[in-house]
């Protein structure tokens, strides 16, 4: 992006191969750098999207183009979003989401269409000799697309000979110019970019070779055919494409036409259905809370009246009455379906009204918790209750959400795994074929600390003084030998160069633990979306980072193993000593506790993983001080600040 604006590029767009998943960060960055961002993808095109078998016996494969189509306004986005997502329901096969011409007739509405690069139907129909056939595609491409469908042109490097066919770029380019002519279509000028600069190509095809298994000493490995796939300048540009420049000017003419997106969009949220008697769902949200206050605090005093009176004000002001339905109705459904739920954490806690509703089973009043830490009305912002099951029943949860809201209108969310400083070396080391000892040896040697990244060690003015102000000494030693081991001209010193360079990069996806997206109509009119591998559960495109600013209700549903401990452990003692114990019904007072601590409730064990706090704390706070449950909880904010050497002293002298 920084390039784009440094070179006075008016437009830039982003077409990953079958995907949309950098798309929202992509026009925010566009944004930021004053450039107009153009949403497009490269999909893979074959007869049918929906066949996934073929016979090796008989010669057939899955033959797929690419196919280029860019969003030409809203109308666009989401055809490309719905054609994006279909890809990946429909048509995933050995890795790759692939659509049809049956989608794009239904989907093609407020997109531009090209016809793309070599890869492309038309191209590869001219490269085997089958021009008559490539003129018959480009009719039906017209017929859909009409003025939104561009010839398009592109000059590489190393396609002298596609293929071993005698065919090369140029020579379809010819053919394709012909075309234009004949059908009077207008040319645009591109070229494929993969990477930033033409000294980021080795990089480029370390990673190819990291993604595909190869090793760079293979010769049969997918390579590109020459440094030529990076970001080219607009003086580049017209050097290479200066005897047509007709095709520069409506490559102009295309980013002129397409409309400046905006993907940013308010929450969706699902429609929770009302019961008859109530016309709108504050109304309902009003009646059942004290309804449960009523269980919760018998009487409702005036104080109560008062504090529940003023959440409800501002969770309706904020517009969430939603919101606490739908929480209320999942965690209510999980105690009836018998899947433990957690007491609640964070600032949600401090919700009466949450309270009230048996989405937390903390008393905020009795422990004097605030809600604006929750939802405050000077600062509205989406509420996040975080919903803790027991793990073996978190899957149960997911399944009624599916069942209630419909499966098009639930899905996962996405994650990015990307390659921290160890694991590129090791994956560099591999492809550079690197002795496993000597990348066993760096990987040992490689310093401990968080931050300690590839680029702030081996930055050019040397190790970044952030960091090693930040370091100790071994760390800063190890940094060093880093740094003299990346200097050195051998395999060493190239691996730990180019893992510099590919640090950061993406290395795959995955699932988000807790996170489950909730909308009113399918997601796809939302978002695009993925399918997870091992199930039929659609996942977002956009990681958490975005999903909210995408419109998204994002509900966290936690599967803890110490809930399903608690779970089992209550009913083998109500199995062996028909005593029927409910974690949440246990008091916290300093009875029981005087009763119970020298048997095993609150022992050193008991208090391992008190959020925050460190262990021997807590555990000098109960063995030596007496304390109870109730000051821990009272007291949480200062005690998880105390270092350990001061927790004696700091004890005695205020306490």
């Amino acid at each position: 992006m920084a390039k784009a604006a440094a070179d006075g590029q008016k437009a830039i767009a982003l077409t990953d191969h079958g995907n949309m998943f950098g798309a929202f960060k992509f026009v925010s960055e566009a944004k930021k750098a004053d450039v107009k961002p153009i949403v497009g993808c490269e999909f893979y095109l074959v007869d049918d999207r929906f066949r996934k078998s073929f016979s090796r016996k008989l010669g057939e494969r899955d033959k797929r183009y690419h196919q280029l189509m860019l969003a030409k306004n809203a109308e666009g986005y989401q055809s490309l979003t719905k054609l994006c997502s279909l890809g990946f329901i429909d048509g995933l096969y050995s890795d790759f989401p692939r659509i049809d011409r049956g989608l794009i007739e239904k989907y093609h509405h407020g997109l531009i269409a090209t016809s793309c690069c070599i890869g492309a139907e038309i191209p590869q129909l001219i490269i085997a000799g089958k021009t008559e056939a490539a003129e018959d595609a480009l009719k039906w491409w017209l017929n859909i697309f009409g003025e939104d469908y561009y010839i398009e042109l592109q000059r590489h490097r190393g396609l002298e000979n596609i293929d071993n066919t005698g065919v090369s770029q140029e020579d379809v380019n010819q053919v394709l110019l012909g075309f234009a002519k004949k059908y009077n279509v207008k040319t645009i000028a591109t070229n494929d970019s993969h990477y930033i600069d033409e000294s980021d190509a080795d990089n480029h095809d370390t990673l190819l070779c990291i993604n595909t298994g190869k090793k760079k000493s293979e010769e049969k490995r997918f390579k590109f055919s020459s440094s030529d796939y990076f970001f080219k300048t607009q003086d580049e540009m017209n050097r290479i494409f200066h005897d047509i420049p007709e095709a520069l000017d409506t490559t102009m003419e295309v980013a002129d036409k397409i409309d400046l997106l905006d993907l940013n969009n308010d929450i969706a949220l699902p429609k929770f259905p009302l019961p008859p008697e109530f016309k709108t769902q504050i109304e309902y949200l009003r009646y059942i809370t004290f309804k449960g206050a009523k269980k919760r605090y018998e009487k409702i005093t005036p104080d109560l009246k008062d504090r529940l009176d003023f959440e409800l004000s501002v969770i309706e002001a904020s517009g969430y009455p939603g919101y606490f339905l739908i929480t209320q109705d999942i965690t209510t459904q999980a105690r009836k379906m018998g899947v433990a739920v957690g007491p609640g954490r964070g600032s949600a806690a401090g919700s009466a009204v949450a309270y009230c509703l048996w989405i937390t089973n903390i008393d905020p009043i009795k422990y004097n918790l605030l809600f604006e830490r929750f939802l405050n009305p000077e600062r509205i912002s989406m509420p996040d209750i975080d919903m803790d099951f027991d793990d073996l029943g978190r899957s149960k949860i997911i399944d009624y959400v599916i069942q209630k809201y419909g499966k098009e209108q639930v899905a996962q969310i996405i994650t990015y795994g990307t390659m921290a400083a160890k694991m590129s070396i090791r994956d560099v080391g591999r492809v550079l074929d690197v002795p496993l000892d000597d990348v066993n040896r760096i990987s040992k040697q490689y310093p401990a600390h968080a931050d300690a990244s590839l680029k702030a060690i081996l930055a050019a003015e040397g190790i970044s003084k952030e960091l090693s102000s930040d370091m100790n000494a071994e760390d800063l030693d190890k940094a060093r030998k880093i740094r003299e081991l990346s200097e050195k001209q051998d395999t060493i010193g190239e691996m730990l160069r180019t893992a510099k360079g590919l640090e950061g990069s993406v290395r795959n996806t995955g699932i988000h633990a807790c996170g489950v997206v909730i909308t009113p109509e399918p997601v796809t009119n939302y978002v695009p979306v993925t399918k997870a591998k091992d199930g039929e559960l659609l996942v977002t495109q956009f990681d958490n980072n975005v999903a909210e600013s995408a419109g998204l209700l994002k509900m966290d549903f936690l599967g803890l193993r110490t809930l399903s401990i608690i779970k089992d452990c209550c009913e083998i003692i109500e199995r062996r000593h028909s005593l029927k114990i409910d974690p949440d019904e246990i008091p916290l007072d300093d009875t029981l506790l005087t009763m119970v601590k020298d048997k095993f409730w609150l022992n050193a064990y008991t208090l391992k993983n008190v959020f925050n706090v460190l262990e021997d704390t807590t555990n000098i706070l109960v063995k030596e001080q007496k304390v109870n449950f109730t000051y821990i909880l009272e007291n949480y904010t200062f005690i998880k600040q105390i270092s350990l050497d001061n927790i004696r002293g700091i004890f005695q002298q205020h306490f």
